[in-house]
């Protein structure tokens, strides 16, 4: 009797959680929905989550409209480029804030902490007049160098960094390895979780950054896809198939790279909470 209960109680937890998944996929499966329904009145109550006919009309169309291979590779250079950037200054920050030992280290650290409270609309007008005076505008480099560093992802580095232990370093002392070749070839290695949850989150980030590359981008063919997304809202916005077909389009390299990194994702978050 008291096996049934507990396949009972599972089965009702499994089954709660599956409901749950559904409803907060519900708005995504909508969209996936819409995009295979062309023609059809997306706007329904209750709304579509599963399409009654499967039809590509909208992926094909929208994809002989735009130049999607060119904005791919705009977005893949941004976000490549800009994952690389952020996981080498936000490590190089870090291990000093966690290894050295100096006077005003955690005032430094809390100084760096406390700038998370400021909203990131706040630095648009600053961000721009940085790279107007750097001669930068209309770059691959004006999009990727304001989040090059992360205030976040220095706090997660430094967590894992205080996590390895300190005789990793002691040893490289005693071979006679300089701080840099300890910091690159012992202790980098130590925080690979870390640092494919920032790579993770930055790419994420990076993929659908929409706003900053239209701020700073002149030459629209330089757009990333997010950004080049927006052509189908001010000129097509009445064929919501199409809007929806491109989006999924855009989504679709990011759940490719989270089903590769998603162990190391959760042993970064769990190494970075309990440190």
């Amino acid at each position: 009797m008291n096996k049934i209960i507990k396949i009972a109680k599972k089965a009702l937890i499994y089954l709660g959680l599956i409901v749950f998944a559904i409803f907060m996929m519900g708005p995504f499966l909508w969209l996936v929905s819409v995009s295979l329904m062309p023609g059809k009145n997306v706007f329904t109550f209750p709304p579509a989550i599963f399409p009654t006919f499967i039809d590509f009309a909208n992926y094909i169309e929208v994809w002989q409209y735009m130049n999607f291979f060119q904005y791919i590779w705009n977005t893949i250079v941004i976000s490549v480029l800009g994952v690389v950037l952020s996981i080498f200054f936000s490590c190089l920050t870090a291990y000093p804030l966690a290894i050295f030992r100096f006077k005003g280290r955690n005032a430094i650290f809390l100084a760096l902490v406390s700038t998370m409270i400021i909203p990131a609309a706040a630095g648009l007008v600053v961000n721009y007049l940085t790279i107007k005076a750097l001669g930068i505008m209309d770059t691959y480099l004006a999009v990727i160098l304001p989040s090059a560093v992360s205030v976040f992802n220095i706090f997660l580095m430094r967590q894992a960094f205080i996590g390895v232990p300190l005789e990793i370093r002691d040893s490289g002392k005693m071979d006679g390895a300089s701080e840099f070749r300890i910091w690159l070839q012992l202790m980098m290695p130590m925080v690979k979780p870390a640092i494919a949850v920032i790579g993770l989150l930055e790419f994420m980030a990076m993929w659908n950054n929409f706003l900053w590359p239209i701020i700073v981008l002149n030459d629209t063919s330089k757009y990333p896809l997010a950004s080049a997304l927006s052509f189908l809202n001010g000129q097509f916005s009445y064929n919501f198939g199409w809007i929806a077909a491109g989006t999924v389009i855009s989504v679709i390299p990011i759940i490719i790279v989270f089903l590769f990194t998603q162990k190391y994702y959760m042993e970064g978050i769990s190494g970075a909470v309990k440190g």
